[in-house]
């Protein structure tokens, strides 16, 4: 038990020192005359700190599904003056890091959150074309890069896909059918997606079968309502192993209802385009120190 506090005391020192040497190069990165010196400085100290967590994390099993909210994209371009557009734009940027990260890391599962249910019907014009045109963005440049088959990704996108525009539905049939064949990791990119409405959508395809005398009531349990998820292509590992949520908000946001039950659910403070990889590495640092009891 010692030993074990004496742990958890250094793991704190650490996080505590790395925070604040973040705090001190934002307010010396306005002194130009030791910014440089500054910066160095906090490269190395992350540096540093990013090789203890790996070794840390490397000692405990590692998820095999993750699942994103990524938080606080119109925040952070507020907070730096910039407009909203911006903001996601930064933040698509860092989703690109952020799935390089994790997949370098050994997760063979990612499932974003890209844009909700309610995002979809009832954000400004404006910023739905925005959002449409980065992911529109993302999906042709995961035609035209090497990154499928380089880490033989297969891609589904899931969602309410009738609010997408045509073009952008097109677009991802086509990046499903170039990934259909890859199996050893997987992105799911939840796009004008609802938890609820997953739900409900399930059972009415249920429902249909039934009255179409496919199944009979009496076959309807657990497992089957996972095969008529827009998961149900992950077999084993459509249940996300952790959930990590940015900018301090603590919510699921109608996100995975039905697959997330039993999942491990991390909130971080920090705004989504400023997340780091040693935030990658603390959330699943956390995952490894928990019990999964799975309602037992």
């Amino acid at each position: 038990m010692a030993k074990k506090s004496q742990k958890d005391f250094k793991d704190r020192v650490s996080s505590i020192t790395a925070d604040t040497i973040t705090k001190a190069y934002s307010i010396a990165s306005r002194i130009p005359v030791i910014n440089k010196v500054v910066h160095s400085l906090v490269s190395f100290v992350y540096s540093v700190y990013e090789k203890i967590l790996e070794n840390q994390i490397s000692k405990g099993p590692i998820p095999q599904h993750i699942a994103i909210i990524p938080d606080g994209n119109r925040r952070w371009a507020k907070k730096v003056g910039l407009d909203v557009k911006y903001g996601h734009i930064q933040g698509y940027e860092r989703m690109r890091e952020v799935l390089s990260w994790l997949y370098d890391l050994g997760i063979r599962v990612v499932t974003v959150y890209a844009m909700s249910n309610e995002n979809c019907l009832h954000r400004p014009l404006e910023e739905r074309k925005n959002l449409f045109n980065i992911i529109k963005r993302g999906l042709e440049e995961l035609l035209e890069s090497d990154v499928l088959h380089k880490y033989k990704v297969r891609v589904r996108v899931i969602g309410r896909l009738e609010l997408v525009p045509e073009d952008l539905r097109e677009l991802a049939k086509e990046v499903e059918e170039k990934s259909r064949n890859y199996s050893e990791r997987f992105l799911n990119i939840a796009l004008c997606y609802g938890g609820r409405q997953e739900i409900v959508d399930a059972i009415k395809a249920i429902v249909k079968d039934i009255l179409d005398k496919k199944i009979s009531i009496d076959d309807i349990n657990e497992d089957l309502v996972a095969k008529y998820l827009g998961t149900s292509h992950l077999n084993e590992y459509a249940e996300p192993d952790l959930v990590i949520r940015t900018s301090g908000e603590m919510r699921i946001s109608n996100f995975l209802l039905w697959q997330i039950a039993y999942s491990e659910l991390y909130f971080c403070d920090v705004l989504w385009p400023e997340i780091r990889r040693i935030d990658i590495l603390r959330a699943i640092r956390s995952y490894q120190r928990r019990e999964r009891r799975f309602g037992r």
